[in-house]
């Protein structure tokens, strides 16, 4: 008897993707919402953007808006963004630097550690307890340098357990000592968030829609699917690329000291449960996240990271990595499109995947163990997300 929420090894409809209906379904988005993203953990910045006490990052999705803030003793806490007193939101913009959270409102004011510590005619409100008044915290992990918050505790893995079977992977590359080189650059999409992310973790797509990759890489495109995160990676040829820009990547790409010979010229991706991925090269760190805004709407969130080199050749990879990627995104935009229109057609249902197409297997898998209707292949009458209680927390 499987647990809850767990992943059933042996799901009928393990060779079978989810059903259309899924990704325009304002119902099944709002339980996504409820089940999904509330419980996951969510990048909101690397430690290095908010190195200095008041620094703050904020992070918005599924309705609530997150601060991460470095307090005066160094620590990093988070908190809704929400004064305790009408609900006004305190901190505008997505980073910043403050001496105090003071709301716009009314001026109460919270110190960087979340304590009420000042309200305006104090004397007014009988039985105020200021220590009962401070911010709502929100859970905060930080991860090889990366801030990750969650807004709901179901019982899940730690970002740390999640990225456990790659650790060893991940050390090489000194996360701790990364730091931006570029900005926080938001793109919406009109499309579901499930198609970004199949998308993602496709490996059957880049021998034919990503031409570039693929003088790139050759046929060493490789793909693999483990309990709370994909793998997929393909190492950079010697042969020239046709492509002025790619054939000069591979010239200029330079020796990184602290990586091993195997991974001067891997390019590596990680996706973490459900929504966050990590593409390592060697030459940078590009972070992604794909937040859920409506049924057919999704905002795309990614910034750069490196660590510092000024080696001209250094340079000129990264700008030829943008170049690269770039043409790429366009690509993936393009085929995210068409799928999602697709999906609109009555003649399209659910579609078979192949035993290649491990991550897409194990995503349908999980998303079927914590919303079970994902089993249907049609779209349900409204009203079903209220006949049944939820299950809590996949396991595996």
């Amino acid at each position: 008897m499987s647990s809850p929420g767990s992943v059933d090894p042996a799901d009928s409809l393990d060779g079978w993707s989810l059903p259309a209906w899924c990704y325009d379904d304002s119902e099944f988005f709002r339980v996504e919402c409820d089940r999904i993203f509330r419980p996951s953990w969510q990048v909101v910045c690397h430690v290095s953007d908010i190195k200095n006490s008041g620094d703050y990052h904020t992070l918005e999705y599924v309705g609530e808006s997150i601060v991460a803030v470095r307090g005066r003793d160094g620590v990093v806490r988070a908190f809704t963004n929400v004064c305790r007193h009408r609900g006004a939101r305190l901190i505008d913009g997505p980073s910043g630097c403050v001496a105090k959270l003071v709301c716009p409102y009314h001026a109460w004011t919270y110190d960087l550690d979340g304590q009420l510590s000042g309200v305006p005619s104090r004397g007014s409100y009988v039985d105020l307890d200021m220590a009962r008044h401070g911010l709502a915290p929100v859970d905060l992990e930080i991860f090889e340098g990366f801030v990750f918050v969650r807004l709901d505790d179901d019982g899940g893995p730690s970002v740390a357990e999640m990225m456990a079977p790659y650790a060893d992977e991940i050390a090489y590359y000194r996360f701790g000592d990364l730091r931006t080189f570029g900005r926080v650059t938001m793109r919406s999409r009109r499309v579901n968030w499930k198609n970004v992310g199949d998308n993602y973790s496709d490996g059957l797509h880049i021998a034919v829609a990503h031409p570039g990759l693929k003088r790139l890489m050759g046929d060493g495109y490789g793909i693999a699917a483990q309990a709370h995160v994909d793998k997929m990676w393909g190492p950079i040829g010697v042969n020239p690329s046709a492509n002025w820009s790619e054939r000069a990547y591979q010239k200029f790409l330079p020796d990184v000291p602290y990586l091993p010979e195997e991974r001067q010229r891997l390019w590596t991706y990680f996706k973490l449960w459900p929504n966050v991925a990590f593409d390592i090269y060697p030459d940078q760190i590009d972070f992604m996240q794909w937040l859920p805004i409506s049924p057919t709407e999704t905002l795309i969130r990614e910034i750069a990271y490196a660590i510092p080199d000024a080696r001209r050749e250094m340079k000129a990879t990264r700008y030829l990595n943008w170049r690269i990627n770039r043409q790429v995104n366009a690509e993936d935009t393009a085929l995210i499109n068409r799928v999602q229109e697709g999906m609109a057609s009555r003649s399209f249902s659910i579609g078979p995947l192949g035993e290649g197409e491990v991550c897409l297997r194990h995503f349908c898998r999980k998303l079927r163990a914590i919303i079970p209707e994902a089993r249907q292949e049609r779209r349900p009458e409204a009203g079903w997300s209220l006949t049944r209680p939820h299950s809590q927390g996949v396991t595996s």
